[in-house]
């Protein structure tokens, strides 16, 4: 993602598969195997870490970074190079933010990036229902029954999708 002075930014998205959930999301510029690790212990605390890490056979990905991974007991899946269809989730879910989200936004730093992305991550958690889950969300909210009021439709992301909820009259 290239900035107004045209720095390169990379984002790391972890991503839980149980619930189509993104659990870390941070940016940088040209990152670091080390850098790599601490999104890693950043993204799971405590020894909360899954069993699998599925992952691109990049660079990045150095020999500090699968030291690490291989002290919390993870085991590595690689993809092969030049298969998107092995992780056809990760890159769907990257065109969505290249798409909805960083498109129409020129993007001044790394912090800057964050706001666009929390607020397409929240959209993704409350409101859009994949039908993997099936038609549910990723954080699922109280049943609105019809005496709680008029449907009532809320802007997100910049006006480019809607939720809708009952409110009160």
């Amino acid at each position: 993602m290239p900035t107004v002075g045209f720095q390169g930014l990379f984002v790391r998205i972890v991503r839980v598969p149980e619930r189509r959930r993104v659990v870390h999301c941070s940016g940088t510029a040209p990152p670091t195997a080390q850098w790599t690790g601490q999104q890693l212990v950043e993204t799971f605390p405590w020894e909360t870490a899954p069993k699998y890490l599925l992952r691109d056979c990049d660079a990045v990905s150095g020999e500090g970074f699968q030291r690490r991974v291989a002290r919390w007991g993870m085991d590595h899946v690689l993809t092969a190079p030049r298969s998107p269809r092995q992780s056809a989730i990760a890159v769907r879910l990257i065109g969505s933010i290249r798409r909805d989200c960083l498109n129409p936004v020129l993007v001044c730093s790394a912090g800057h990036l964050w706001r666009p992305l929390a607020s397409s991550f929240q959209y993704d958690h409350c409101w859009r229902t994949p039908l993997a889950l099936a038609m549910d969300c990723p954080d699922t909210g109280p049943v609105q029954l019809p005496e709680q009021g008029s449907v009532v439709a809320f802007r997100e992301g910049r006006g480019l999708h809607h939720h809708y909820e009952r409110i009160a009259a």
